[in-house]
């Protein structure tokens, strides 16, 4: 497995897992009474008070008084929404201790639970994207397709970790359910930055602003954390008939290339925008050049360390992330083209849902790579007459 580091004799695993239980249960509560105030005016909402006292009473009413007729044309799905999302985030520490502890039967029990509570919510979401036209989005067009693809990358997400399950396979359900969980963690950290980068950010800045920044790479951030979890909690150095990479030097070469063009391609594109593109270009860079350097770092340990399915996984989604770029320059050119948006939100919205759909589609391919490993075993096992081969039984997530 991916040996935690420590600091003071403690893993970075046990802080990362502390902190995460914390967020999402200090924001419960936060989601839970959100749109109390456009059901009942005066209500209290947690989160506009705290958000209130980090920035300024002004910088929340400036933006909430935009969203009345567009929260009021879908004020209950909204809410089913907001409620359901807050019990999510208690839901998901249980799924995760009771997954670690391995209390089987009371973690199945709260996973159906769970499963049932994203389609809900994901459906009160879908109803209120469907009566919103995407210029009434919070700040737009490219927010409007930001929460569209987090909303897709949700429910399929849960939907194949639901499959993985039933069809008896724990790591490929683990490594689903915690994409899910990042797509879902979008929300409370979205809500952190929207307190803390107004004491980063130039003096003044609207909220739409913030977001627009707070949007450029906080899809790249869940599905890296989801990673880091995944690789944390799967203890295997190899696959049984591992064989060769899917994710050779050639190609690893060539998705670099690709991505190093189409990010000068972006990055050009920002700065034709000024003071604005400048900040979008950094907010997006700077943690995707973080992410790449930790996962090249990564792979070159498990491939020291003589941990094959370690570096397999890691070569994987290095070569998706380097290719989020290029997938966020080809959506960009579609958005601008057949949307009609101008080409800072086409841009912003590209880039926005760049890495969260690479990350799908390596979770897609290590799950390819896990499933193919496991049919070569089936068929090189010899057949027994009522008794099924060692060889050919799933493994579990915590073996080797």
């Amino acid at each position: 497995m991916d040996r935690p580091s420590r600091l003071g004799g403690v893993s970075w695993r046990r802080v990362a897992t502390v902190t995460v239980v914390a967020m999402c249960l200090g924001y419960a509560p936060i989601a839970m009474t959100e749109l109390w105030p456009y059901a009942r005016p005066g209500a209290p909402a947690i989160g506009e008070w705290l958000l209130g006292r980090a920035v300024s009473p002004q910088y929340v009413a400036d933006a909430l008084a935009t969203r009345i007729e567009p929260y009021r044309r879908s004020l209950v799905p909204m809410i089913l929404h907001s409620v359901l999302g807050g019990m999510l985030m208690l839901l998901g520490p249980v799924q995760l201790l009771t997954a670690v502890r391995r209390r089987v039967r009371l973690h199945r029990t709260f996973g159906v639970v769970y499963a049932l509570t994203v389609y809900a919510s994901m459906a009160g979401a879908a109803v209120y994207l469907a009566r919103t036209a995407p210029p009434e989005a919070f700040d737009g067009e490219s927010f409007w397709l930001v929460l569209a693809t987090i909303l897709v990358g949700t429910t399929l997400s849960v939907t194949f970790g639901v499959l993985a399950a039933l069809g008896r396979l724990p790591d490929l359900h683990q490594r689903w359910m915690l994409l899910c969980y990042g797509y879902l963690m979008t929300a409370p950290l979205l809500r952190l930055e929207w307190g803390a980068l107004p004491w980063i950010l130039p003096d003044g800045l609207p909220m739409e602003d913030v977001n627009r920044v707070a949007v450029m790479h906080l899809g790249s951030v869940v599905v890296f954390g989801a990673l880091l979890a995944s690789r944390s909690l799967d203890r295997r150095d190899s696959l049984p008939s591992q064989g060769g990479t899917w994710a050779p030097w050639p190609v690893l070469a060539v998705a670099h290339a690709a991505g190093a063009a189409a990010l000068v391609l972006l990055g050009r594109s920002f700065l034709e925008h000024g003071a604005e593109g400048r900040r979008l270009l950094v907010a997006f860079l700077l943690p995707y050049a973080a992410t790449w350097a930790v996962m090249v770092w990564r792979q070159h340990a498990a491939g020291r360390d003589g941990r094959p399915w370690a570096l397999e996984e890691w070569r994987l989604h290095l070569t998706a992330l380097c290719l989020a770029p290029v997938f966020s320059a080809a959506a960009t050119v579609c958005f601008e083209r057949y949307m009609r948006l101008d080409a800072l939100t086409a841009l912003s919205a590209g880039v926005g849902i760049g890495c969260g759909v690479l990350a799908f589609a390596a979770t897609t391919a290590v799950s390819l790579r896990v499933l193919y490993a496991r049919e070569v075993v089936r068929r090189a096992a010899p057949k027994r007459d009522g008794a099924r081969p060692a060889e050919s039984r799933r493994e579990g997530v915590g073996t080797k």
